[in-house]
């Protein structure tokens, strides 16, 4: 096999999931990149509800920026321990993307919005992101999932978009354009992300966008740290802990490892359940009120989560 044959190769299994070991069998290894999928996604439905804890002893700016410097640099101290070598310059583009998206963009949206926003409408609001990530995978790198694919992943996100009207009474709230900017950046931070993947571990992926935002974030902590009042308390401080360490960094890395394992897309739909177990979260730590129709969205969402898993591309 050429260099350019197996490079298409990688490329091909990071979007698709078709990766087959020498012994014939890729079970095992969509049962592993699932499994590490799904552990992202469970990381990430803590991180609403994290920020909002953040966002009682810390301003907005301050939480999103001081959240990529403090992920950046545990990031940078695992780098220089396992002397990973700087990527590869034809890597660079696509590691700005993720840097723009997963980085910087989607943590200041939606932090942004849960100044006005609900961690419950908020959670629903972005869980139309497995879909708008899916149409990404599908322009960028050309993959084809069948029509049931498509079909249940339309499904979900008419779930996910009615419960959101549903819970703002029927209208977006001014906080619903930060999210739905938030989702684009960020479904563009997860293809480009899934497709390195394929070439270098998860973990550096992630590690090496959060490095390379340094010249961006480190002022700006900076800055917002002297502009905006600080009321730190431990709620607020775990809070920021946990979106610094865990969301934007642990979460990342096996989310990553995972779409490289079954696939951009298809992964993609496990975070359809990411809204209802967000929910869940924000009744027990924030005492939010779900509201009667929580359980039948979440019937529907894990239906459709459970087609796109079965449905081949």
């Amino acid at each position: 096999m050429t260099a350019q044959n197996s490079a298409t190769a990688r490329t091909r299994i990071a979007v698709t999931g078709h990766k087959t070991t020498p012994g014939g069998s890729r079970g095992g290894t969509a049962l592993g990149g699932t499994a590490l999928a799904g552990l992202g996604v469970a990381a990430f439905s803590l991180t609403f509800p994290a920020t909002h804890w953040a966002l009682t002893g810390f301003g907005p700016w301050t939480a999103a920026t001081v959240r990529g410097v403090l992920a950046a640099a545990v990031a940078g101290v695992c780098l220089a321990v396992a002397r990973v070598p700087v990527p590869q310059r034809r890597h660079w583009a696509g590691l700005a993307v993720v840097t723009a998206g997963v980085v910087l963009g989607f943590p200041l949206l939606t932090t942004l919005a849960l100044r006005t926003t609900g961690t419950s409408h908020a959670a629903v609001v972005v869980g139309a992101l497995p879909l708008v990530t899916a149409a990404f995978a599908a322009v960028r790198t050309g993959a084809r999932p069948s029509p049931l694919f498509w079909t249940a992943a339309v499904a979900g996100g008419a779930v996910v978009v009615g419960f959101a009207l549903w819970q703002g009474g029927g209208a977006p709230t001014s906080g619903d354009l930060f999210l739905f900017a938030s989702l684009v950046v960020c479904a563009a931070g997860y293809v480009e992300g899934g497709r390195l993947a394929s070439v270098m571990p998860g973990w550096q992926v992630i590690g090496w966008a959060l490095v390379a935002a340094l010249p961006l974030t480190v002022p700006a902590a900076l800055v917002s740290l002297t502009a905006e009042p600080v009321h730190a308390d431990v709620r607020a401080v775990a809070g920021l802990v946990w979106v610094s360490l865990v969301s934007q960094f642990l979460g990342l890395m096996v989310w990553y490892r995972g779409m490289a394992a079954i696939g951009v897309a298809r992964a993609s739909q496990l975070q359809l359940a990411q809204p209802l177990l967000t929910l869940v979260w924000a009744a027990a730590l924030l005492g939010e009120d779900l509201g009667a129709l929580t359980a039948p969205a979440a019937v529907a969402v894990l239906v459709c989560v459970a087609v796109t898993q079965r449905a081949r591309s």
